[in-house]
């Protein structure tokens, strides 16, 4: 006959054993809120800090340099025995700060990147869009585009003297043409660099062509466009500065170019300096409206 093996019961639980089971699992500790904001706000305040000290270290650091070299009258490959030192700079510049000719140059020079940009900016993206919509356009347009594009702006001042009633209109043309095809060249490469299964893709859900380029193509060529505006800026007030010098009557470039006829060196480097802060200006205003408008990329969020 099999022994049968008593069952052991099991032994009950007590009062402590149930609290060490019950305290055992490990519950994550939530960090407080208030902790939390002042990590955020120090990692914001490092940003900040680094956003406006490093763009100051370059720019002290030139200007260390240009005043050793310009004080102690350095010659050796390059002569600045005759450079302004950044003193006779700051002076002349709290010199113009308080002429109100100063001021109607800049205004004056603004008006004419702002219209000849403006100008620019509109036809050279609407027909950079008709170029990289439509082979016929690309066929027609583009060989005549790519003759007229390498000729430098600064080159057609005597033909605008000649075909324009005013320097102002023909100056404004100048910037025009030199804002113009970088505008193009941007927008057509823009739309070639589309996916294609972006327009197929709103096809297929019932899309019309004018629906799909308002809200595919369009804004999809929008971060392009906007790379071509901001080089535009820039050629444009190289241009501008330049038809200035040579047929303007007012502007900062015709300021810049009657101080080096006067021999005020430091005149000059004030004058060159405004061209450089108002292109900055500029340049970021652009910049600023193509982030704002291209919100969606990645880099944009950041």
């Amino acid at each position: 006959m099999a022994s049968s093996v008593p069952a052991t019961a099991p032994s009950p639980i007590t009062d402590d054993e149930t609290r060490t089971v019950t305290a055992s699992p490990t519950t994550p500790q939530v960090e407080p809120p208030a902790s939390r904001r002042g990590i955020v706000d120090a990692a914001r305040a490092r940003k900040l800090a680094a956003s406006i000290l490093l763009p100051l270290i370059p720019i002290a650091a030139f200007i260390v340099v240009w005043d050793l070299l310009t004080e102690n009258q350095v010659v050796a490959w390059l002569r600045f025995n005759r450079m302004p030192t950044p003193a006779a700079v700051l002076d002349s510049f709290g010199e113009r700060l308080g002429s109100s000719a100063y001021y109607e140059d800049l205004l004056a020079s603004l008006q004419r990147i702002l219209l000849g940009f403006a100008l620019a900016a509109i036809v050279g993206v609407a027909l950079g869009m008709l170029i990289g919509r439509s082979d016929v356009a690309r066929k027609t347009l583009r060989p005549f585009i790519e003759i007229v594009r390498p000729i430098p702006a600064i080159a057609l001042v005597p033909l605008t003297i000649l075909l324009f009633p005013s320097s102002e209109q023909g100056i404004v043309f100048i910037t025009f043409f030199a804002a113009f095809f970088p505008v193009l060249v941007s927008t057509i490469h823009a739309m070639d660099s589309l996916p294609k299964v972006w327009q197929e893709a709103a096809y297929t859900m019932g899309a019309g062509r004018a629906t799909i380029l308002r809200q595919v193509v369009l804004p999809g060529a929008l971060p392009g466009i906007f790379s071509g505006l901001s080089v535009a800026m820039g050629v444009a007030w190289i241009c501008v500065v330049s038809a200035e010098m040579i047929s303007g009557q007012f502007g900062i470039g015709y300021y810049t170019w009657q101080a080096y006829g006067l021999l005020d060196y430091a005149g000059v480097v004030v004058g060159m300096l405004s061209i450089g802060a108002l292109g900055l200006i500029t340049a970021w205003i652009v910049e600023m409206i193509g982030r704002r408008i291209n919100h969606w990329l990645p880099r944009a969020k950041h």
